[in-house]
């Protein structure tokens, strides 16, 4: 089946383009009762929307107004599939007519092209970040759902450029606009980016996700393992190519005695199972890293070829980020939030009474 749906008890389909008249969602299985608005899912959409003015952001201007079409009544949820709309209003196709018959480095044309002969060269269309919107309003929702549980979730900036946050404090991540928790480092980073576009260029880094209050038992003991899950939501990602769980690949230098969380009465003395045991969570924070790329729309010449296989040398115009991140942090919350709340469904369907 076309993989445009993600979760099982709490399932969303995300349709759209990026130069398209309109993206959208429909979220399929969430419980009737949660109050839920526009107003409300606006305030998580704000946090992804481009053209706020960052130094990596792109001048796109979207207002990525959301509407609510069903499922909502009385600004409560009924039960029933909730459907949200956004529309495409700043879209400028018309930069893209160059590349339409021109593979750009990094992307997904010439992917798309061969799986299926032919594609939306305008931006990108499917393969484009600009879809990651519609995750981000399905995430709001289940933010709601996560909320009546006690259940948060926290995604931030932990490097970008070479620049790491040596402190992580989570009261400081929605003061600043890349959501870095080291007010230090957010200044460094700012820099960077700077120094990166200024040169034409793009920047990757790393986005750290942590959820707290999450409950035993979520997961599945085999194949939809918790960590599974969450690689595979955070994978889906367009930008992110690595995905960490607890200490991550620093399990690999350390010795079982050290990788170990000891148990005591009042719960566990460290956490580098990273809040999963044997693909279930064992009431622990759960910790994630994402690794993203740079973004590969730069405005340097690189060489690639046309769709007759013939070599280019291609410059990228258009409007572009020098970096996914900030603007993807909030995608990455969005995604473990939407992993959340289908298990935490899951769980409550499998346990009597």
């Amino acid at each position: 089946m076309p993989g445009n749906s993600f979760g099982q008890f709490f399932r969303i389909t995300t349709w759209g383009e990026s130069h398209g008249p309109a993206l959208g969602v429909v979220i399929d299985g969430c419980p009737p009762g949660l109050p839920l608005s526009e107003a409300v899912i606006q305030q998580t959409l704000d946090r992804r929307r481009p053209g706020k003015g960052g130094p990596a952001e792109t001048t796109r201007k979207e207002p990525d107004q959301v509407n609510i079409l069903s499922g909502v009544f009385e600004n409560r949820t009924t039960g029933t599939p909730i459907s949200l709309l956004i529309w495409n209003k700043d879209a400028r196709s018309s930069s893209y007519d160059h590349l339409k018959d021109v593979f750009r480095p990094g992307h997904g044309d010439i992917t798309y092209q061969k799986k299926y002969g032919i594609r939306d060269h305008r931006g990108g269309g499917r393969s484009s970040g600009r879809e990651t919107a519609a995750r981000v309003a399905a995430g709001a929702v289940a933010k709601i759902l996560l909320d009546a549980h006690g259940i948060s979730v926290t995604a931030y900036t932990a490097a970008i450029g070479g620049i790491a946050a040596r402190e992580t404090d989570l009261n400081i991540v929605h003061q600043n606009r890349l959501f870095c928790p080291d007010a230090k480092a957010f200044e460094k980073m700012e820099e960077r980016i700077r120094e990166i576009r200024a040169r034409g260029d793009s920047l990757g880094g790393v986005v750290g996700i942590i959820a707290q209050g999450v409950p035993a038992g979520l997961g599945e003991p085999v194949f939809d393992k918790l960590d599974a899950e969450i690689a595979r939501a955070l994978m889906s990602i367009g930008a992110v190519k690595a995905v960490e769980i607890g200490s991550g690949v620093k399990a690999a230098d350390m010795l079982g005695s050290e990788h170990n969380d000891p148990i005591t009465p009042s719960g566990f003395a460290s956490n580098n199972a990273g809040g999963i045991l044997a693909g279930i969570s064992n009431g622990d924070d759960i910790l994630a890293r994402a690794t993203i790329k740079p973004i590969p729309s730069i405005s340097m010449e690189q060489d690639t070829i046309d769709s007759e296989g013939r070599p280019v040398k291609l410059v990228i115009g258009g409007r572009h980020d020098a970096s996914a991140i900030p603007r993807i942090v909030p995608v990455c919350e969005a995604m473990i939030r939407l992993v959340l709340a289908d298990h935490l469904l899951r769980l409550k369907a499998s346990v009597p009474g």
